[in-house]
């Protein structure tokens, strides 16, 4: 038994989501739609309902890859067509974000290689969604390997596929549709440009339109068929204003005028590159036809730029998502009058010289106006330090071969990664063109008369396969009055930023632990969302006695909890401080013996470690580098966490 989908008209709200998911259908040039919101606000249910409202596809039949017959792509693998034209509805195709590569792409065709010996092709995914709806639910999560391929195809309008033995390219144009919710962490850049529109869903707090959800919902539930019927006329009348609008887009004028709105309001809120540009023109003339104008207007512009420009504007991944309101209302107020005037606007404004000083390189003091205070280990509380200019990190790894979830840290073996090699011990999956070379030497022995293999337990090879992984990365972060002055704090918080956006990047789980007073305290528990910790470690203040060894100790609890939770992600504790234990974990206990204990015990563990080595002034004590010892790590001053600046000792090194 089928159930009815949930229909896209019966959705209460989301005016927005609707509106965008509406534009794309009228023009899927726009480029797909990004929606985000927090978990049961019907994401997933409106997507789905949308693809009952696209119009109908006329394919060429027998095509696997939905080839228009009146515009037959020419290197099609099942070409050259015939003249039969079947019509059938738009594909909406999910991609989950366990999938694999194969299935993505597509293979080889392991039932023809091996029963007829021929090298055919197995269309995946990309090519079922052809001039369809490309649905990735929790986008955000997808496997980095996955989304390189996904940014091909969006970005060329093709598939190609070289693997195997395989080598194939057909046409994969799809209106590109993602959910996701960002307390799981954020998109890369690259895909975030990829969608034309963005949306923010939330669940409505208007009591009215709460009961009215729950109401629509168990009435779907009762009776999926008889509901989807009380809503069939609405959906109907929806589907056709779309190929309405379809068949009026060309006709839609673009006035010069609205033009330079466009550009003059991309250029105000400086987006990268000019796809923004193009996608708010493309969404503007979709409003218009789907307004039943017949010329885009200064309205069609506004709805297009407050949908397409949220997710551009977002520079670095702890930035705020969306448009500021008021200052999208200032914008276009400047857009208009620049699009009205002919000349183009000065660029000598007043904040044209970025204003300020330089702000200081990493692990460098700032100006004097900073003075240093709470220098003393019983310092009272401080507030917290401005961070110091950010900078690119070293790479921080964790040693050895882990099988962990997919990301671009440490060196992993799973089943995602790349093949390196085939074995017959271990591995993920056939590896099928050494198993077919095991086997094909002995076909004549074997007595093989048919066109299939004769294949033995022994000829089978299995696929070795090698990338990379995420890791957890605890960041144990000293903010005891030793820590406090504002020279030192700024340079720290700078550089465990920094570290935070290289972990954003790596596609790591992050967690904060913070010491001082007399214990220490689990600031942000292990999350995907690497902003989070950005918040916590902006609002870190300071000052008091140093309990490192209550520190060391809080790592090892949490980290022994998250080994129970996810035991294939491994930790890697990035330890910053400066090493002058002033609390004793023990009643009368030595504060710095106390502190080395904790230490070889997270050795004893296994877990991976880096001491950010904090201590300054004339007298030394070399702390850190006592506690790396222990910890069995690694000990790295503030300024060796700056890959820019190791890159530089080397490149002298090798000139002396």
């Amino acid at each position: 038994m089928v159930t009815a989908r949930y229909p896209f008209s019966a959705v209460v709200g989301h005016e927005d989501l609707r509106l965008g998911l509406l534009l794309n259908a009228v023009h899927p040039g726009i480029g797909g739609v990004l929606v985000r919101g927090e978990k049961g606000t019907a994401k997933s249910t409106i997507v789905r309902g949308l693809a009952a409202l696209l119009p109908a596809l006329e394919t060429v039949r027998d095509c696997r890859f939905a080839c228009d017959p009146h515009r037959p792509d020419p290197g099609c693998p099942d070409g050259p067509h015939a003249s039969d034209v079947v019509t059938k509805p738009s594909s909406l195709v999910e991609l989950p974000v366990g999938a694999t590569e194969d299935r993505l792409v597509g293979s080889l065709d392991l039932e023809r290689a091996l029963t007829e010996g021929v090298r055919a092709y197995q269309p995946g995914l990309l090519a079922a969604a052809h001039r369809g709806v490309l649905y990735v639910d929790e986008v955000n999560l997808l496997h980095d390997h996955l989304v390189d391929l996904l940014l091909d195809a969006a970005a060329m309008g093709r598939a190609h596929v070289e693997r195997d033995g395989v080598s194939v390219s057909h046409a994969s144009s799809f209106l590109l549709v993602g959910t996701m919710n960002p307390e799981e962490g954020e998109l890369r850049p690259q895909l975030l440009d990829r969608f034309g529109l963005t949306v923010q869903v939330n669940a409505s707090r208007d009591v009215e339109t709460r009961t009215e959800v729950v109401r629509r919902r168990l009435a779907y539930e009762a009776d999926p068929a008889g509901f989807a019927q009380q809503w069939e006329k609405a959906d109907a009348e929806l589907a056709e204003r779309i190929v309405a609008a379809r068949l009026a887009l060309p006709g839609i004028a673009l006035p010069d005028t609205e033009l330079r709105r466009i550009a003059a309001v991309c250029a105000a809120f400086e987006v990268d590159g000019m796809r923004a540009d193009l996608v708010v023109a493309r969404a503007a003339i979709a409003h218009a036809a789907w307004s039943g104008g017949d010329a885009v207007t200064s309205a069609d512009v506004e709805v297009a730029v407050r949908l397409a420009l949220p997710h551009r504007r977002r520079r670095d991944p702890f930035d705020e998502p969306g448009l500021d309101s008021e200052q999208l209302e200032q914008a276009l107020r400047d857009a208009a009058e620049q699009a009205d005037s002919p000349e183009p606007p000065d660029d000598d404004g007043p904040d044209g010289d970025g204003g300020g000083a330089p702000s200081p390189e990493p692990g460098e003091a700032p100006s004097s106006q900073e003075q240093p205070s709470g220098g003393g280990g019983g310092g009272g509380e401080q507030p917290p330090a401005k961070p110091a200019q950010q900078f690119r990190p070293r790479l921080l790894q964790v040693p050895g071969l882990g099988e962990g979830a997919p990301g671009r840290r440490s060196r992993s073996s799973s089943s995602s990664g790349r093949v390196v090699r085939s074995s017959t011990v271990d591995g993920h999956g056939v590896h099928l063109t050494a198993t077919v070379q095991a086997a094909a030497p002995h076909q004549h022995a074997r007595g093989r008369s048919g066109s299939g293999l004769e294949l033995r337990a022994g000829d089978l090879r299995r696929a070795v396969r090698e990338g990379r992984e995420g890791n957890l990365v605890l960041f144990a972060v000293d903010a005891s009055g030793s820590m406090a002055a504002r020279s030192r704090m700024s340079a720290v918080t700078g550089a465990v930023l920094s570290l935070l956006r290289d972990a954003y990047q790596r596609r790591d789980k992050v967690g904060l632990i913070t010491f001082r007073g007399r214990d220490a305290e689990v600031a942000l528990p292990p999350t995907s969302s690497v902003d989070a910790a950005a918040v916590r470690l902006r609002r870190l203040r300071t000052g008091g006695r140093t309990p490192l060894a209550h520190g060391l100790l809080a790592a090892r609890k949490l980290l022994a909890a998250e080994r129970l939770r996810d035991p294939r992600r491994r930790p890697l504790l990035v330890l910053v401080t400066d090493g002058r234990a002033t609390v004793s974990a023990s009643q009368g206990g030595d504060a710095l013996h106390d502190a080395m204990r904790a230490a070889a015990l997270l050795e004893a563990d296994g877990v991976a470690s880096v001491v950010v080595d904090c201590e300054n002034g004339v007298v030394r004590l070399g702390l850190p580098d006592r506690l790396a010892l222990a910890l069995g790590g690694t000990c790295l001053q503030l300024a060796e966490l700056s890959a820019e600046q190791v890159a530089g000792v080397v490149r002298a090194a090798r000139a002396a």
